[in-house]
């Protein structure tokens, strides 16, 4: 065998070193993101060929947009898409939104259609904005106005408005028309009867002090309602934390229990207290004892007879809060409801003989009392084994 000269044998491993220099600064490179590897296919960057004014009207557009690409890959989306129930991975999911698009890609013009999509679960948290509401492993409907069009020969772009709220504040408007129709009507009812009886000269004490409780308990609840309305307005503003409206939380909500005892005794519902005595918040006593009563209110009337409503109040984690908390072992609360329940006017589906003639502005009250304290409400719940209600509250400076 003839040996390799010994030149050749230099040459071949300098190169072979060199070869090996080049393959790890390529591999760096490529790791460090400096060098892209193109291997002839078009990649998600390369489909996403838009024009600079495209892409900058896009962006500056309200609402939701989608832009599709010619293989159906979501190549723009507004985080809102996903929200919707309209994206997921990249992909759009909802059938109807992918014919439109398919459509649209074919013979061009614009399509529009109403659409009704649901949130995922996982994003459903996070449609409390401000309010801090807190519902666990709830989806609720998005009514939408979807509009899908061509603008170029690859791609095609979807845009979507959300129109959820407007709905929803339909409904909840319808409702509360009706229920506050029925409030009205009934004292002006009964007060009719009441005046026949005397008018004809129906003098039967049993049949005239029937037709008395009636107004008397239709007036009731008509002021109950107007006593609530007044409630909410009065708690829109803001509390400024000063010396003057410093707050014992225990102190309250001993004051708070003791007037409503005779209600829970009345049900056969048992009150128990325990808390804190250090909490001091700021904030104005009527509020916070509308607010906890609104809450003790509910406790008692979703509850079972013998049942046990427990109040509560202790410092946050953090050490920044009063955390005042209303459990109790009634029914629950239904999925479907969780979401809308601080809703104003809105009253879900599982009403009790106590809580039938209600207008679903208790819990809105104690939405706007905790939000004007600077502070937030928070629930858990879950259908047969009750509820519980977290108002949070900043601890006095």
């Amino acid at each position: 065998m003839t040996q390799m000269p010994l030149a050749a044998v230099i040459v071949l491993i300098v190169l072979s070193v060199a070869l090996l220099v080049v393959i790890a600064l390529v591999v760096l490179g490529v790791a460090t993101q400096r060098i892209t590897l193109n291997f002839g296919h078009d990649d998600a960057d390369d489909t996403d060929d838009l024009s600079d004014d495209t892409a900058v009207l896009l962006s500056m557009m309200p609402g939701t947009s989608i832009v599709v690409d010619d293989h159906d890959g979501v190549v723009r989306c507004s985080p809102a898409a996903y929200h919707l129930g309209v994206v997921e991975e990249d992909a759009i999911v909802d059938s109807t939104v992918l014919d439109a698009v398919h459509e649209a890609r074919k013979s061009g013009g614009k399509r529009q259609f109403d659409l009704t999509t649901s949130t995922p679960e996982r994003y459903a948290g996070e449609r409390g904005g401000n309010e801090h509401v807190t519902a666990q492993s709830v989806t609720r409907p998005n009514w939408l106005k979807v509009t899908v069009a061509r603008i170029s020969e690859k791609f095609v772009i979807v845009l979507i408005a959300d129109v959820s709220e407007i709905v929803r504040f339909g409904q909840v408007r319808d409702s509360f028309i009706t229920n506050v129709s029925e409030q009205l009507l009934k004292p002006t009812q009964a007060l009719s009867q009441l005046a026949d009886s005397l008018e004809h000269g129906d003098l039967d004490q049993t049949r005239i002090a029937a037709d008395a409780r009636q107004v008397r308990s239709s007036c009731n609840k008509l002021n109950h309602m107007v006593a609530d309305l007044l409630l909410l307005i009065r708690a829109q503003e803001p509390i400024t934390p000063s010396s003057a409206n410093r707050l014992n939380v225990m102190e309250q909500l001993r004051a708070t229990i003791k007037h409503l005892q005779p209600e829970a005794e009345q049900a056969g519902v048992q009150l128990m207290l325990k808390g804190d005595d250090a909490l001091v918040i700021n904030g104005l006593a009527d509020q916070i004892d509308s607010a906890v009563t609104k809450l003790v209110e509910n406790a008692i009337g979703y509850s079972k007879e013998h049942g046990v409503v427990s109040v509560s109040a202790s410092r946050s984690k953090d050490g920044d809060r009063a955390v005042i908390r209303v459990i109790d072992q009634g029914a629950g609360i239904a999925k479907r409801d969780q979401s809308r329940i601080f809703e104003r006017f809105y009253r879900g589906a599982s009403q009790t003989e106590r809580t039938a003639e209600g207008v679903g502005l208790g819990l809105a009250i104690v939405k706007h009392v905790a939000l004007t304290h600077h502070g937030d409400v928070s629930v858990w719940s879950s259908e047969g084994q009750g509820s519980t209600f977290s108002l949070s509250l900043p601890l006095a400076q």
